[in-house]
């Protein structure tokens, strides 16, 4: 904006100034945002719980999180639930907004199709603090967990299958759109969950 006011004006305007007075006239870019944790109210904020345990089975603790997905044309997001012990991805599901319904609906999926885990784990955004969530999961006696505020190596364990999906998969194919985005996901997490090797538990 600043180079396109100084072309047209021929003036030498810094852009601190055009970037003060945009914020002062409530002007931003438009552009997808990759900020996928957005805060929830401390009403349904839950205090971290894995400090100091010990993770020794399958189906004791998993964990959730949500990332943003780049394709060539636009982007998705990502929501995954993971077994914190074995790394195996338990459900997934792709979306093209922030909406708390389609993690709800992958919880739910998961809830029917897997043994019930004693603890979930998830940051503390607004779709793990809604009230949907948390009642879906206390329904299920299911113990809540949340990261510490800006704490993402409280749940590094999904945080590094989003850099694995990333770097090995999402931005060597450049999908093109959802659908062939979809095919590309499930093809990976068919691969990490069956014959990837996992060394930090020599699976």
């Amino acid at each position: 904006m600043y180079k396109y006011l100084r072309r047209l004006t021929g003036k030498k305007i810094g852009r601190e100034r055009v970037r003060r007075l945009m914020r002062l006239m409530g002007l931003e870019a438009v552009y997808p945002r990759k900020r996928t944790t957005i805060p929830g109210g401390p009403s349904g904020i839950s205090p971290y719980r894995l400090r100091g345990l010990d993770i020794n089975r399958p189906n004791q603790v998993v964990c959730a999180d949500i990332t943003y997905i780049p394709m060539r044309r636009g982007f998705m997001y990502l929501f995954a639930i993971m077994d914190w012990y074995s790394r195996k991805i338990l459900g997934w599901e792709l979306f093209n907004t922030l909406d708390t319904e389609f993690c709800l609906k992958c919880l739910k999926r998961v809830l029917q199709t897997s043994v019930l885990p004693e603890i979930m784990n998830t940051d503390q955004g607004c779709q793990f603090t809604s009230d949907d969530w948390i009642k879906c999961l206390k329904d299920a006696n299911i113990t809540i967990s949340m990261d510490g505020k800006g704490r993402w190596l409280d749940n590094v364990v999904i945080e590094r299958f989003w850099r694995s999906i990333k770097y090995e998969d999402i931005y060597l194919k450049s999908y093109e759109n959802p659908l062939e985005l979809e095919e590309g996901i499930r093809g990976y997490i068919f691969r990490y969950n069956n014959h990837r090797p996992h060394q930090s538990i020599s699976f």
